[in-house]
């Protein structure tokens, strides 16, 4: 409500006179009252006017801003009409103090309306015949600014005052000064003091120069005309006078004017910050209306990481691009995404998502068979395997060379990468089996025409993403046990069915760990492994340490070849170049129950893989009455996974030796029965072996 204060003013005192006539004073006393009826009528009307202002819409739409985990500003977006114009931020106290003295220094008495400012704009106009200074308050402007109303015509004049006081009664001060700071023009497409400071200084608007303060409060009174890129000195000077009015008011020393008076205005228009922009676009749409995201992605290693891409695919040429997923996994906070080596629609598609794009993983894929086979209990690091041609119905895989090295070790066949080792161990482990423990650890397969999954999955016939592959590499890294990766705080979500156990994922990180590195750098830092897709198109790169997993693309957006290409070559000296730049933190020990002794010292079972086709005389013969066979817990069982455990078995031959997910627990035991460690919840498989090498096998789950 509008007051208008009165003071009882008291004259000197008077002399003494005769009583008067009372006829001589009522006409004083009735004129008196008159005039206070008719305020105070008009004041009843005045209230009533305001009261029953419409006001517009006040919720302003602003851009989605996507934020890195420090409250950084990664991305912004424009809001629908295409308008860059953000939510504020904290704002220079410098700014304020000299937006209110150079706009309305009466900001805080008035209510919205200043009558002081009407008066003196009115007298300067009639003595000198044309408008010398205006009186439109900070709210009348916000008013205008809402309604985007006429700024000459007397009839906007009007509405703007009634508007004004109608905000003044339903919005705090800080409120309309928010708007203000949220609406005030810039020129072309841009509103608002933040969006304004990130497009001419390039940073926010909490730490401003004098001259850049001055600069923001000048350049709304005419946004056009003042463009410091167009027109450079008219910026200036009214930037000038802003700050000779702060000297004046004594916001700054006169020496500070002068300083800031001398540095040159921005004549270029800086663009919006696009930091992770694939990311930030697949976040705001999947978060629609969403004024801020956060994320929780790292801004130090995001551009570090941009900086390596780059540079990587810049050193390839020929289109080549480059993607890259880092994560933390022990929380599974994603830390720095790159989607593109360059973010725009050049030669090298940069608008494509590359760690979302379904592509072959290459031998990306094999040590996951490994582990699934030294889970069950069929091979060991140091158990031998053939490397020799081999026919798998009408399918006869060769290794990336066409070579072939005879007898070697499960380790020595992961390290080199070969073919047909593993191609054996996901016949006898099961194609399907395969896939269902990849969707455990969040890769899924992609198969043409939704197929089932063939043997020819563990050397990359099949589809999956960046990220996924960088889902299972953090389940290796965390002893078998999946997270779901996320850019989002609290996004990360453990998996709650384990790909194996913690002794087969050490099993492979170990091996991984033993890889030479590209470029003569220090084995055993990173389990790592490399990919190369059919004829060249995917090079890929995935490895992890003690804290964090990183997995690399590079190749051609659309698929097309890239001659030599190949993961090792390609893509393994960039994820070294990206582990780097992180913290180095050690893989972790062997699991308690870890079985590591030379091939001469395992099982016989374990010494030799043994196929179908290719099974010992003893694993041939028909199962004879008194056969060896795991009698409890029964293959299926469901338990208590904080019991002890008993196992037993009846047939064959003493001593017995007891195995849960391969590592052995009883060994050389007089009886076919055994007390085991209870191996925690989560799948298991229980082993029993007799002295002639027969053995027995049970799967269980715990609870």
């Amino acid at each position: 409500m509008i007051r208008f204060p009165f003071s009882n003013r008291q004259g000197r005192p008077r002399k003494a006179h005769a009583a008067r006539d009372p006829r001589a004073l009522s006409l004083p006393v009735f004129a008196l009252a008159g005039v206070l009826a008719l305020g105070a009528g008009l004041r009843d009307r005045l209230d009533d006017w305001v009261a029953r202002t419409q006001l517009p819409l006040l919720e302003v739409p602003v851009g989605t801003e996507v934020l890195a985990r420090d409250g950084a500003l990664l991305r912004a977006f424009q809001v629908a009409d295409g308008r860059w114009r953000l939510a504020p931020g904290p704002v220079d106290p410098l700014l304020i103090a000299m937006l209110t003295t150079w706009e309305d220094r009466r900001f805080a008495e008035h209510n919205g309306v200043d009558p002081v400012a009407l008066l003196r704009a009115a007298r300067q106009s009639l003595r000198h015949g044309r408008v010398v200074s205006g009186a439109s308050t900070l709210t009348m402007q916000v008013a205008r600014l809402l309604e985007e109303g006429p700024t000459g015509e007397w009839q906007g004049k009007i509405r703007q005052m009634r508007l004004a006081l109608a905000l003044e009664r339903n919005l705090s001060k800080d409120e309309i000064l928010d708007l203000y700071l949220r609406l005030a023009p810039y020129g072309a497409n841009v509103e608002g003091v933040r969006a304004a400071s990130l497009l001419w200084f390039g940073k926010e608007a909490h730490r401003l120069t004098p001259a850049e303060a001055a600069l923001l409060v000048a350049l709304p009174q005419s946004p056009e005309r003042r463009r410091p890129d167009r027109h450079p000195q008219a910026a200036k000077t009214a930037r000038d006078r802003v700050l000779a009015r702060a000297a004046e008011a004594g916001l700054i020393s006169e020496a500070d004017a002068r300083a800031a008076m001398a540095e040159p205005v921005p004549t270029r228009r800086r663009a919006f910050p696009a930091v992770a922009p694939l990311l930030a676009d697949r976040l705001a749409r999947s978060h629609p209306g969403a004024t801020r995201i956060g994320t929780t992605i790292d801004l130090r290693l995001q551009r570090r990481a941009e900086s390596l891409i780059e540079r990587a695919s810049k050193a390839q040429g020929h289109r080549v691009s480059a993607a890259l997923v880092l994560a933390d996994h022990r929380n599974g906070e994603i830390l720095a995404e790159v989607g593109a080596a360059e973010w725009a629609a050049g030669p090298s598609s940069g608008f494509i998502d590359m760690t979302q794009a379904v592509r072959s993983p290459g031998s990306t894929l094999k040590p996951f068979v490994y582990g699934l086979a030294f889970d069950d209990g069929i091979a060991h690091p140091e158990t031998l395997i053939e490397d020799r041609p081999t026919a798998f119905g009408h399918w006869q895989p060769q290794n990336f060379d066409n070579k072939f090295r005879g007898t070697v070790s499960m380790r020595q066949a992961l390290i080199w990468s070969l073919n047909i080792p593993v191609v054996k161990l996901a016949e006898v482990t099961g194609p399907t089996r395969i896939a269902q423990t990849l969707a455990r650890g969040g890769i899924n397969l992609r198969l043409s025409g939704g197929a089932a999954p063939g043997l020819a999955v563990t050397l990359g016939g099949a589809g999956v993403t960046l990220e996924e592959l960088a889902n299972g590499y953090a389940a290796l890294a965390r002893g078998g046990t999946g997270i779901t990766l996320s850019p989002l705080p609290g996004g990360a979500e453990p998996r709650e069915t384990a790909m194996f156990g913690p002794v087969a994922a050490w099993q492979v990180g170990h091996i991984m760990a033993q890889a030479l590195p590209p470029t003569g750098r220090p084995s055993g830092r990173i389990a790592w492994k490399t990919g190369t897709s059919y004829g060249n198109r995917d090079a890929l790169a995935v490895g992890y340490n003690g804290g964090y997993v990183v997995a690399v693309w590079m190749g051609r957006p659309d698929g097309t070849p890239v001659p030599g290409a190949f993961g090792g070559d390609l893509a393994a000296p960039l994820l070294f170049d990206v582990f780097d730049i992180l913290p180095d933190i050690a893989l972790p020990p062997p699991p308690p129950q870890t079985l590591t002794v030379p091939n001469a010292a395992l099982p016989l079972p374990l010494r030799r893989f043994a196929p179908a086709g290719e099974a010992s005389a003893v694993a041939a013969r028909p199962a004879a009455p008194d056969s060896l066979r795991l009698t409890f817990p029964p293959d299926g069982a469901e338990m208590d996974a904080k019991s002890p455990l008993t196992a037993k078995a009846r047939g064959g031959r003493a001593p017995y030796t007891f195995l849960v997910n391969g590592a052995p627990v009883a060994i050389a035991q007089p009886q076919p029965s055994a007390e085991i460690p209870n191996p925690g919840p989560g799948f298991a498989r229980m082993t029993v072996i007799d002295a002639d090498g027969t053995s027995a096998s049970a799967s269980i789950r715990l609870h």
